[in-house]
Order: C-alpha cells, then structure tokens, then sequence
C-alpha cells in the first residue's frame, strides 16, 4: 500500500460515517439527536440496522486499520515509534467489532451487548492512546511537527465532550455526536497531513 492509498483509506472513513450517520437517521423521524446514542442506528431491533453496522462501524473502522498501516510504515522510523499506528489499528479492529455485534439497548446483559460495548470502548481507549503518543512521533521531523498541537486539541476535546452526558442530562447524545466529530476530525487531519507529505 503506497503512502497516498493509505491516506485515501484515513481521508474516506470519516465521510462514509457521517454522510451514512446523517442518511440514515433522516429516514427515522423518532430518532432523536440529543437523546439516542449513535449505536441505536443498528441496535438489533433498528430498521436498516445492517446498513448502519456495514457503513457506520465495520467499514469505517477497517478503513482506519488500513491507514494506520500505512501510517506505520511512512511516519515511524523506529520500533519503538510503532505505538500510535499500532494503537489506532486496534481502534479501527475495535469499531468494526462494534459493527458486527449491534447493540441491544431493551436488554444490555446481552451478549451482543456486551461485546458492542467492548468495541465501541475499546475503539475510544486505542485512539487514546494512539493520540497522546502519536506527538512523541511527530516532533522528530520538520513536517509533522506543526502537527501536535492540532491533534492534541482535537484529542482533549474528545475527553472533554465524554463528560457532556454528566452535565447536560436531557440531551445527552450531543456530547457523544461532538466526541465521533474529534475523533474524525483526528483521523482526518492526521490522513490529510500524510496524503501532503513529500513522498521519498
């Protein structure tokens, strides 16, 4: 996978979530922004349910796995610099899991419940660490280094719109809605930023 391939795959997973996300809950009057989670778009009781999972979940987040591939291989030089690709290869490995087990929201002991939910947290906790030690990366050269702190704001605001549904209890989702935007706004900047970078 060349350099640019593999940033294509970052630039697409982000417009494939949204502009499904955006189709599809259009199609469900009942489908409230501000109080039902992303995930009750393929719950298993969800009208286009499969829908959702494919395009929402499983290939946005191989999209991801592929990127990060590439990420790997023309960002880091070192082994020990492998953490972020590596990292935010299992985030995208994690968001397609959360696609192939839907939610089950009338019964969360479910085992497909359970599992949806280990992916979705399990997404969240590898792009964590992928984005708080992607910067170590970075500052080595020139061309990434402008980066950090652009990355770095999209990843604090992530943890800080994780907090939303504590504080604004009626409308709990927007917090989640504003932590897929960072998040996808991460992965989109750190794709374009590879797709620009002067090829060896």
């Amino acid at each position: 996978m060349t350099q640019r391939q593999a940033a294509l795959a970052g630039l697409t997973a982000p417009f494939l979530f949204w502009v499904t996300y955006l189709a599809l809950a259009a199609l469900r009057p009942e489908y409230s922004l501000l109080t039902k989670a992303v995930s009750e778009l393929g719950s298993v009781d969800a009208p286009r349910k499969v829908l959702w999972n494919v395009l929402g979940y499983v290939l946005p987040g191989l999209l991801i796995v592929l990127f990060s591939w590439g990420l790997s291989r023309h960002i880091a030089t070192a082994k020990k610099s492998k953490l972020p690709a590596y990292s935010l290869l299992l985030s995208g490995l994690f968001m397609a899991l959360a696609g192939i087990f839907p939610g089950d929201f009338e019964n969360r002991q479910t085992l497909t419940m359970l599992l949806h939910t280990v992916g979705s947290f399990g997404s969240y906790i590898f792009f964590l660490v992928a984005a708080f030690s992607l910067p170590a990366v970075m500052r080595t050269t020139i061309y990434w280094k402008d980066a950090v702190k652009p990355t770095l704001l999209f990843t604090w605001l992530t943890i800080l719109f994780g907090a939303w549904p504590f504080v604004f209890q009626d409308f709990p989702a927007v917090g989640q809605r504003l932590v897929f935007f960072f998040y996808f706004a991460w992965v989109f900047y750190v794709a374009l930023k590879l797709y620009k970078q002067p090829q060896k």
